[in-house]
Parts: C-alpha cells; structure tokens; sequence
C-alpha cells in the first residue's frame, strides 16, 4: 500500500503540470481581456491600454508567459489577482472553508442517503417501493442543478419562509457561540441539498443495480442455507462487495460536483470556491482562474487516489492485485 501511494503521489506533478499547461492556454482563447475590464466602461487611450498589459505581463508572447507562470508555481506562489490586487493563495485560502463545508454536507447527504434508498430497493424487488426509488432517481438524475436550486428557494425560502435564501450568516442579526453553527446549518440546507440531488440519484441506482446481483450471488445463497440473519447477509457480506461501483462513481464524479458547485454557489450566494470561479470568469481574472483550476485539478487526483486506497481496503483481492 505504501509502494502504491507513493507512486500514485509521483504521478500528481505530471498531471498538475498538464492541467496548468493546458487550462493556460484554454483561457486565453476565450473572448475576452482583462485589461478591457480593468479600464471600465469609460473610453481609454491605446497608450493606457498598453501600459496596463505591460504591467501585468500580458504584453509577452504566450509561452513565455507560461514559462514565468510556471516558475512561480515551482516557488509556491500563484500570482496576484488583477482585480482585488490580493494574493491567490489568501484568497483561495478564505473560500475553501466555505467550499469544503458544502462539499462535505453534500456527500453526507448523498452517500447516506443514495446507499440507504438502493440496498432498500433491491431487496424489495420489483415492489412498490424499488418503482418510487427508481423515478424518484430518474427524476433527480435528469433535473438541472440550477433551476432546481431556484425551485428550492422559492418554495421553502419565499413561499414558506422556513429556510434562509442566501448567504452562509445572517445580515439581521450576530449570533454568538453555538447560534453561529444553528444559523450556517440553516444557511447550508438549500445548497447542500441542491447539489446532493444528482449525486444522490446516481448512487442510489449505482447501489440498487450492484446489490441486485450480489444477493443472487452462490455465497449469499450459501449464507442464507447455514441459517445467516438476512440483515447480516445485506449489511455485512453484501453491501462490501456491492460498494465497490459505488465508490468508483462517488471518486469520478468529484469534478462533476464542483462544476455543480459554481452554478449551485452563484444561485444561493455562498462564499465559496464556486462563487469565486464565476466572478473570475466575468472578470477574466487570470491569475486567480489558473489557481482555481490548480486546486480543481488537485482535488480531482486525490480522490482518484482515495477512491484507489478504498478499493484496497474494502477487496484485499484488489492488494493482491
């Protein structure tokens, strides 16, 4: 395991550097220029233009651009945002609480839930409650994240006023001490579910089809002769075997989520990560794009190595292996 994790670790600095390459050149391309934004709406001179694109480097050819971006990136430093003028590396470091926050909220929801909702289903074959779990997941599985958190918001935000509509703290009032968890945990319910739905649907049918065919398996069959409770039989010598595929969608869709993410942060306004990818954009704010998909590109590889270390652990064939 040791050997394995630390050749997967050496393959991380391969693959950051081509996600840093490619994803340099790929904003470039988009229309756009941030020198156009940062000189506003009012009519510049050509001359101010150019000095301003002198200032930011954004005068050099292209490849060398990328070679002193990457010189900096070996050094630990992500450049300076154009807009704010602050640090990347401090911005991106007072986001990510807020990101991780709903990301965690989300999986537990998902996981849980999505597990829960399959193992019932396919033990209860073809019966009234495998037919609501299967259009219930078709249906989560299929609906947009965006109109949905708009959906979410109207109805238990406007209409029913029982949840808060945006934000990660009240405006109206500075809660103290255990008040402060009460109110992000109201703020963090519309956004964690939101995002939770499609993940949710997936696992949830990932699991129903997996532990469909583990219970006709011969060992399940077997467990059941020697007189095995039927509640063992599922959660311990069932569920391990049929999780596996589970946990390969959960590890590949991580960078689905985040995509997920920004338009669920845009919609209800939380300070996160998302949010500040889409501000970027507009604002064609290069530097701090290139430290988000730094990090994107970052959480992408080690939950594919999570999901790898789960393997192993979960199926000591896979450590033979």
């Amino acid at each position: 395991m040791l050997t394995f994790l630390a050749r997967r670790t050496a393959q991380l600095f391969p693959v950051l550097l081509v996600v840093i390459v490619f994803n340099f050149f790929l904003i470039r391309l988009a229309p756009g220029d941030p020198v156009t934004y940062l000189a506003g709406d009012s009519p510049a001179s050509a001359a101010f233009l150019d000095q301003l694109r002198a200032e930011y480097g954004l005068d050099q050819p292209v490849w060398k651009q990328l070679l002193i971006y990457l010189g900096r990136v070996l050094q630990g430093d992500l450049g300076y945002s154009y807009i704010s003028r602050e640090s990347v590396a401090s911005i991106l470091a007072s986001r990510l609480p807020a990101s991780l926050l709903l990301l965690g909220a989300q999986f537990v929801i998902s996981i849980v839930l999505g597990v829960l909702l399959g193992v019932a289903s396919a033990r209860r074959h073809g019966s009234w409650i495998d037919q609501c779990v299967t259009v219930l997941s078709l249906i989560g599985f299929a609906v947009p994240a965006f109109w949905l958190a708009q959906m979410m918001m109207l109805v238990f935000s406007l209409n029913l006023d029982l949840l808060p509509a945006q934000g990660m703290r009240s405006l109206r009032f500075d809660p103290s001490g255990f008040g402060v968890v009460i109110d992000v945990a109201k703020h963090l319910v519309l956004p964690a579910t939101t995002l939770a739905i499609f993940n949710l649907a997936l696992i949830a049918r990932v699991t129903r089809s997996s532990m469909a065919n583990t219970l006709r398996l011969d060992y399940v069959t077997f467990a059941r002769s020697k007189g095995v409770s039927e509640r063992r039989i599922v959660w311990v010598h069932g569920l391990r075997n049929a999780i596996l595929p589970v946990i390969t969608v959960i590890g590949l869709h991580i960078r689905t989520l985040i995509a997920g993410a920004v338009l669920t942060e845009t919609v209800f306004a939380w300070p996160g990560v998302g949010r500040l990818t889409f501000d970027a954009i507009l604002s064609r704010d290069y530097p701090l794009l290139m430290g988000i998909f730094i990090i994107i590109g970052l959480a992408v590889v080690i939950g594919n190595i999570l999901t790898d270390l789960a393997y192993a652990w979960l199926d000591p064939r896979v450590q033979l292996g």
